[in-house]
């Protein structure tokens, strides 16, 4: 584990990896590769029903500097360009989309041993400030979230929480969406190839309860395989298969029986590397 606690956002991800991640109900393609000065292009495309659309990413990395270059299908340019360790502990990003004038954005993150912060600044004249910050050990950790509009002069988000980290466990509680919703997650690593995770969410104010339960398990080297399960009825099935280095085949498929029309879905998703 890292010396530091885990940024805010970092709360509770191993678990939603388990139970999200990867599971796709439309048909998905990239291809991707990279040279050896560091330039790597990947073209992606997704369907769903009837539309299909797509983006090229170009990213260039150059010592800790990194840029990023996005075109998606309605022609729209979205630029990132991050300088990791400025100073130790502090990776910085700056970010804007072509033709939008007020996207811009400036993303800041400093690590340190019993610390962690993160904040992200619209560069606009009146701009959207979010702030997160955590402090604790790189097993316990408590932390919280704050983001600003000072267009409305308005507080968008508000979240906080706890997160306990162990080699083989790690648990989260947060209280989210402005206080009105509390979350508990824990994911449980049996082996280095086997996980089990569960994810409750508790609604404050209509005292509405929801949970998903999950597993992943490597058969092989190559292929693993994921399922979940939620207090809804629904059921998910995930198979992913490396047939060749850095080139993977997704297949999802899902049961909800509450709806009657299709209450079964699947999807793929392809991603070659040469």
């Amino acid at each position: 584990m890292s010396k530091g606690p885990v940024p805010f956002p970092i709360f509770g991800k191993k678990a939603r990896d388990i139970l999200y991640k990867d599971y796709n109900f439309d048909q998905k393609f990239s291809w991707s590769t990279t040279s050896e000065f560091g330039l790597s292009v990947t073209a992606a495309g997704v369907k769903f029903d009837e539309l299909f659309i797509g983006d090229i990413r170009v990213q260039h990395k150059s010592g800790r500097n990194t840029v990023d270059v996005t075109i998606d299908c309605d022609s729209k340019v979205s630029t990132a360009v991050t300088f990791d360790e400025v100073v130790p502990g502090l990776k910085t990003s700056f970010g804007f989309k072509v033709p939008d004038q007020k996207s811009g954005k400036l993303d800041l993150q400093y690590l340190h041993d019993r610390f962690a912060l993160n904040s992200t600044i619209g560069l606009t004249s009146a701009p959207v400030i979010e702030l997160a910050t955590t402090i604790g050990t790189n097993e316990l950790a408590v932390g919280g979230e704050v983001g600003f509009d000072s267009t409305s002069a308005s507080v968008t988000k508000y979240n906080s929480g706890i997160s306990y980290t162990k080699d083989d466990f790690s648990a989260a509680l947060l209280l989210a969406d402005k206080g009105e919703t509390l979350k508990a997650s824990y994911i449980h690593l049996f082996s280095p190839t086997s996980a089990v995770a569960a994810e409750v969410m508790h609604r404050l104010k209509t005292k509405e309860n929801y949970f998903t339960i999950g597993s992943s398990h490597a058969l092989d080297p190559s292929t693993t395989v994921k399922t979940r399960f939620s207090n809804s009825g629904k059921a998910g099935l995930l198979c992913q298969h490396e047939w060749r280095p850095k080139s993977y085949v997704t297949l999802s498929a899902e049961y909800d029986p509450k709806v009657v029309s299709s209450p079964a879905r699947f999807g793929v998703a392809v991603a070659l590397s040469p």
